[in-house]
């Protein structure tokens, strides 16, 4: 896929530079909250009559079309793209037209970003806590395991008296 910046320069960029400027790698995980904020962001835009009524219902079922592509499979992410809001707005343009640019009107990248992490985050912190909790389980009976070995505790990088290695965990 051709990089949206791609007419701004003579030569193409180097494939180092490239590669380290993407981030589709990491964001293509959170492709539905991109599609979800994409669609609260045209129904925004049609609601404060920024957009047409018929390219916000054009937007919002060409994002629910892809949404449910690549949930199923029929559609792969293309990781040639910069990151999943260029693979979502490319995807889109090239299923409804035009009116799939209109969907970056009145928005940045950045707030992109900013709220696909937020959704990201909120969707999957249950996950995180319980899969932190479970940690903490596993330490506890390592620790009860070892509160009768005696160890050399730390401070300052330095040894100092010693410690269980229950006391340690």
């Amino acid at each position: 896929m051709e990089k949206m910046w791609a007419g701004r320069f003579a030569k193409s960029l180097d494939t180092k530079a490239d590669d380290f400027n993407s981030s589709i790698r990491f964001d293509c995980k959170m492709y539905k909250q991109d599609i979800i904020g994409s669609i609260a962001h045209a129904e925004m835009l049609c609601k404060q009559r920024i957009i047409t009524k018929e390219d916000c219902d054009a937007i919002v079922d060409g994002l629910s079309s892809i949404l449910a592509d690549i949930d199923s499979g029929a559609l792969a992410i293309d990781m040639g793209c910069e990151d999943i809001h260029m693979f979502v707005e490319a995807e889109l343009t090239k299923r409804i037209g035009d009116a799939g640019k209109r969907l970056h009107t009145a928005r940045s990248r950045n707030d992109q970003v900013a709220l696909d992490i937020r959704m990201y985050l909120r969707d999957n912190s249950s996950d995180v806590i319980a899969l932190l909790k479970e940690l903490i389980d596993a330490i506890l009976v390592k620790a009860e395991e070892g509160k009768a070995a005696i160890v050399p505790g730390y401070t300052h990088l330095q040894r100092a008296q010693p410690i269980t290695f229950g006391h340690h965990l």
